[in-house]
């Protein structure tokens, strides 16, 4: 799944430390992962709650 999608640094990781950075991949839904971890774990959002997410930063 996460293999297969485009992944890009977050907008909201400039400044800080390369070890605080997420990477996103955003289709149908919006994936987060660890910049220094790409194999690991995931967090998923369904457009309306990455959505929300971003209007509430």
């Amino acid at each position: 799944m996460t293999w297969e999608r485009t992944w890009r640094k977050s907008t909201y990781s400039n400044g800080g430390t390369p070890e605080s950075c997420v990477e996103v991949s955003l289709a149908q839904d919006a994936l987060v992962r660890d910049t220094k971890n790409a194999s690991g774990d995931v967090l998923a959002f369904s457009t309306t709650a990455w959505r929300a997410l971003i209007n509430w930063l």
